[in-house]
């Protein structure tokens, strides 16, 4: 049975967390799907969540639920803002789009403390510096 299902490999697809300004006041960060492919996915859904430790106490956030609708190829969307606070956390997003009525999904994990400057490239399509996932 599981050899007749297709296994749907995800490439070309990211999620990055990208830094988008700084002030005296504090830093705006957003979190964005990125589709480096040459096709546009369909129907897009992305779930968030954060979990684990933070000063000795189990800690979890809510989780968001996100519609994102079509991304063209070579395109990207913006998912949710994101506080720097949740950075000590791990930070997953679970992915679902369809190409051509097949589904594909796959989870994107950032560890604790691995947003952090070290980490930071400069994000394809966007041209902000960020920590993407492919």
């Amino acid at each position: 049975m599981k050899k007749d299902i297709p296994e749907n490999r995800v490439e070309d697809i990211g999620i990055t967390v990208v830094l988008e300004s700084e002030s005296p006041e504090g830093r705006s960060w957003n979190v964005y799907l990125i589709n480096l492919k040459n096709v546009a996915i369909e129907t897009v859904l992305v779930s968030s969540k954060g979990y684990g430790t933070k000063n000795g106490v189990e800690v979890k956030t809510s989780v968001l639920r996100h519609s994102i609708g079509d991304v063209a190829s070579k395109g990207f969307a913006k998912i949710e803002a994101i506080d720097e606070q949740v950075f000590g956390l791990t930070n997953e997003y679970l992915l679902s789009y369809y190409i051509d009525k097949q589904i594909f999904d796959k989870k994107y994990i950032f560890v604790p403390e691995s947003i952090v400057e070290t980490n930071m490239v400069r994000i394809p399509l966007l041209n902000k510096p960020g920590v993407l996932i492919l």
